[in-house]
């Protein structure tokens, strides 16, 4: 039992890369072109596309706050406890940062019923997503391992 934050830590970093640089989502139009873009692909391509702040805004939430929230709990599963009645700022952070782990799970969950409603594309998840939302899984089971029902900062 004592191995399963580490296990979990190490399995939710490499789900979370595997996340980033695996194709999502898979567009088949007209049955003859499809596009299969990562999280990374879709970033890049929506700043090429002069979408800056729409990039940005993915970027944020789809990368830099899944990698601050695995080094936060990193560090609050290695840091020494603080003193009794007094929270650290990891313990203030991780609840923050927890909010927002699903939240591009379900931009892309709303981008593939668009595709299809719309009879424009077909879309079918790839294993990007599946590794990503395991990984976002991983980090809130982690956070609750860390930060037990009760426990407030």
């Amino acid at each position: 039992m004592i191995l399963v934050v580490p296990v979990l830590l190490v399995l939710s970093a490499l789900f979370l890369a595997f996340g980033l640089v695996l194709p999502l989502v898979r567009f088949e139009k007209l049955y003859f072109f499809d596009e299969t873009p990562s999280l990374i692909d879709i970033v890049v391509s929506l700043w090429a596309q002069e979408s800056g702040g729409l990039a940005v805004l993915v970027a944020l939430f789809s990368i830099v706050f899944p990698v601050v929230k695995l080094f936060a709990i990193a560090l609050e599963a290695t840091a020494p406890a603080p003193p009794a009645g007094k929270a650290s700022w990891l313990t203030r952070l991780l609840p923050i940062l927890g909010k927002w782990s699903m939240m591009d799970v379900m931009l892309v969950a709303l981008v593939i019923v668009a595709a299809k409603t719309s009879g424009m594309a077909s879309a079918f998840t790839q294993p990007g997503l599946w590794f990503y939302a395991a990984s976002a899984i991983m980090t809130g089971l982690l956070q609750m391992k860390l930060r037990p029902h009760g426990a407030r900062p």
